[in-house]
């Protein structure tokens, strides 16, 4: 297995091949066509899918990611798509008592039929559904239908029914639906992507079947975690369609219980002795234990479940101090640096992210040292992968909620929709070691106040009123209600808790920094904007030629091309990588050297954040770049492109973010060294430095250093007489452990 150790902790005695399934799951991902609502031809569909996909494989449209063909499929989302299937159910399987309809992800708004019934209307395309068919199926030819309709027709008579216009500000459109459709935000467009707004059955459907009891959930709830000894509850949701005995056994240690008809929470007690703790990457080794709970009757297995999961303590430390109040992450009670970036969906089509995608994609995010990722509020709660990866590679997750950028509706019958979106999430995802944190939402708080919507859509003192107490409601109110039955993790509002705006909110709470970029900042004012936790700060840059080479022709290799405006999804425009590249590498001489340079630029800018960052240990615990990946081929603030394809300021995210590093800062007439150990060791070694001159002098030093662990110490102050680049070289016992060349 890739990163941790795999301790299993209950070995389960082989069933004889004479002894039926106690459950079953009939796979229903075979077989299916779609079409467009209203037409007559059906044409082949993969599930899981979405449309767009699906109408690409039968090379209906062109690929949106190429040229301007985006433009092009926008009458998709205007349209009704249907997809149907036909499978039949095997003698075995049919005799079960209890059958379910399972859909894990519908994309959004669906009428489900089964052999012509109605059995579920869908509307979120973050919930999963399950629905009793066990009247309705047959053994031979059962009919699936499912009828997608319209996002834009389904909520533009509520848009139009509300007295103001909701903000929605990355979507640019005549009728903003997105803030009344649980679906993914940035399908409807975001300044680093495409608006291609997707329908379809995007994660995988099946037909559960089983007799009499299932289990329905198991939560590992973690009391006490000591050296010799580790407390655990097992809490397991069963449903039950009688009063029945069973045998239920979690780590060997069996139970009697009495289930009632309907639903039962059985907590059972439990211990791990001699634990072993599960670390964030570059603190030690993300242990996992296999936790597997079994229910008999009669001395037979009816129903079993599994969860993987970790043993570690996390807590969020938000203090008031002398300057303002602090914003970090203890684990297993060490206070932690977040080195590391915002991530966001590796596509708009979600079903073409395969496996091998999330390996890669977290394998890269593990070499560059990265011990945290932010899965940002615009896109989607992740698959299961995505955080098996994660609990893995120890790579922590700050897991924002599905909201971004815009104020949401209050009324009952949306508030009930997130409640159970909250629900079906949390359930799913509160068992992985990795998930640290819940978030509410991105950026809503700090544009409501700073953002001027209120002046942009002319909203009436009663409008604004009813607004912000909506927004209240949702992320201060319900959702921490919601989770406060469901889970202990800790949970922000918003973020980022502080603007950018003044200097004393760097004083505050989580901090986006956009005054480079978005203000016209420079890249030296980094050095005096460091938040106590910057959980947002970037600058774009270009992807290799290969990917341009992709959607664009060399015939449009010119920044002045419409393909090349086209791609370029940020009001700011090429024009500010330029600029920038220019000032820093001089002017680019053609296409080829502005991709180049735009690299070397944003590698430039994102070196002098992430030092002053560090520099700053102790004021600042957390530094996640915008962004990681990117979800379609163009310029964006992303380390990795949508093809995986590395940019220069990846190469050098692994001594950016090295555990044990020496920075280099030039301060006036000096040049300081700084040593920042983010180990729970001490360090004791030898630095070498060379510095040179333009004119090719040399000068080189040795220093024994010594920091604590998990400490900060500036090793000297070296007079700069006008020294060009310094190469820093880290030893201990010999072995060399860091190092960093870099022109100052």
């Amino acid at each position: 297995m890739k990163g941790g150790k795999l301790i299993s902790v209950l070995v389960l005695v082989a069933v004889s091949c004479s002894q039926p399934s106690p459950n079953i799951k009939t796979d229903l991902t075979e077989g299916w066509t779609f079409r467009q609502s209203g037409t007559e031809e059906w044409f082949p569909a993969t599930v899981p899918g979405v449309v767009h996909t699906d109408l690409m494989g039968n090379e209906i449209i062109p690929d949106p990611w190429v040229g301007m063909n985006e433009l092009d499929v926008q009458w998709i989302e205007n349209e009704g798509w249907e997809y149907q299937a036909t499978f039949d159910v095997n003698g075995e399987t049919l005799r079960r008592s209890s059958h379910e309809l399972v859909f894990e992800g519908l994309d959004t708004y669906a009428d489900v039929y089964l052999n012509d019934s109605l059995i579920l209307e869908a509307d979120n395309m973050f919930r999963s559904w399950r629905v009793p068919v066990a009247g309705l199926l047959q053994e031979k030819e059962n009919h699936l239908l499912v009828q997608f309709q319209s996002p834009i027709a389904i909520n533009k008579e509520k848009v139009e029914s509300l007295p103001y216009q909701l903000p929605a500000s990355s979507e640019e459109a005549p009728i903003k639906v997105s803030p009344f459709t649980r679906k993914a935000p940035y399908h409807f467009g975001w300044d680093w992507g495409p608006r291609l707004v997707t329908s379809g059955i995007w994660r995988p459907v099946y037909l559960q079947s089983w007799d009499d009891v299932i289990i329905r959930d198991v939560q590992i709830k973690q009391l006490t975690i000591l050296d010799e000894v580790a407390n655990l509850l097992a809490v397991i949701e069963i449903e039950s369609a009688s009063y029945l005995d069973v045998e239920v056994m979690v780590m060997g240690q069996d139970s009697v219980v009495m289930l009632e008809d309907g639903r039962n929470e059985i907590v059972i007690p439990f211990n791990i002795s001699n634990p072993k703790r599960w670390w964030p990457n570059g603190w030690g080794n993300p242990h996992l234990y296999d936790i597997s709970v079994i229910m008999k009757k009669g001395g037979q297995v009816i129903d079993e479940d599994m969860v993987r999961t970790g043993l570690r303590t996390v807590e969020l430390v938000q203090e008031q101090d002398s300057i303002g109040r602090s914003f970090y992450f203890k684990v297993n009670g060490e206070p932690l640096f977040a080195r590391g970036a915002n991530y966001i969906p590796q596509s708009h089509f979600l079903p073409s992210v395969k496996d091998e995608d999330y390996q890669a994609l977290t394998g890269a995010v593990k070499d560059a040292n990265i011990n945290m990722l932010r899965v940002w509020g615009g896109g989607i709660y992740e698959n299961d992968i995505f955080y098996e990866l994660c609990d893995e590679n120890g790579i922590l997750v700050w897991q924002d909620f599905m909201f971004a950028n815009t104020m949401y509706p209050g009324n009952g019958q949306f508030m009930n929709n997130v409640k159970k979106e909250v629900i079906d999430n949390v359930k799913r995802l509160r068992n992985h070691p990795s998930i640290v944190h819940w978030n509410g939402n991105n950026e809503i708080e700090v544009a409501w106040k700073n953002w001027g919507w209120q002046g942009q859509y002319g909203y009436s003192k009663a409008d604004s009123t009813k607004l912000w107490e909506d927004y209240l409601a949702l992320f201060h109110e319900q959702i921490p209600e919601w989770l406060a039955g469901l889970d202990d993790r800790s949970y922000t509002t918003t973020s980022p808790l502080s603007n950018w705006g003044t200097p004393e909110n760097f004083n505050y709470g989580s901090m986006h920094y956009w005054g480079v970029w978005h203000g016209d900042d420079d890249f030296e004012d980094y050095n005096d904007n460091v938040g106590r936790f910057m959980s947002e700060y970037g600058f774009q840059s270009f992807p290799d030629k290969e990917t341009v080479a992709y959607y664009a022709d060399s015939s449009n290799w010119s920044l002045d091309a419409e393909v090349m405006k086209h791609h370029q999804k940020s009001y700011r425009g090429n024009g500010l990588i330029e600029k920038q590249a220019t000032k820093y590498f001089g002017k680019p001489l053609g296409f080829d050297d502005f991709l180049k340079k735009s690299q070397l630029t944003q590698t430039k800018a994102m070196q002098m954040a992430i030092d002053v960052h560090r520099l700053n240990k102790g004021h600042c615990w957390g530094s996640l770049f915008w962004q990681l990946n990117d979800c379609w081929p163009g310029p964006s603030w992303s380390a990795i492109d949508v093809f995986g394809r590395r940019k220069v300021f990846y190469e050098d995210l692994k001594t950016l973010f090295a555990p044990l590093a020496v920075i280099p800062k030039v301060n006036e007439d000096q040049i300081e060294l700084t040593i920042i150990n983010d180990t729970l060791e001490d360090f004791e070694g030898l630095l070498q430095v060379s510095l040179h001159t333009p004119s090719g002098n040399i000068i080189r030093e040795e220093m024994n250093v010594f920091v604590k662990r998990n400490g900060v110490r500036l090793l000297a102050s070296i007079s700069n007489m006008g020294f060009s680049t310094a190469e820093l070289t880290l030893f201990q016992d010999g072995e060399k452990v860091f190092e960093r060349r870099e022109e100052i």
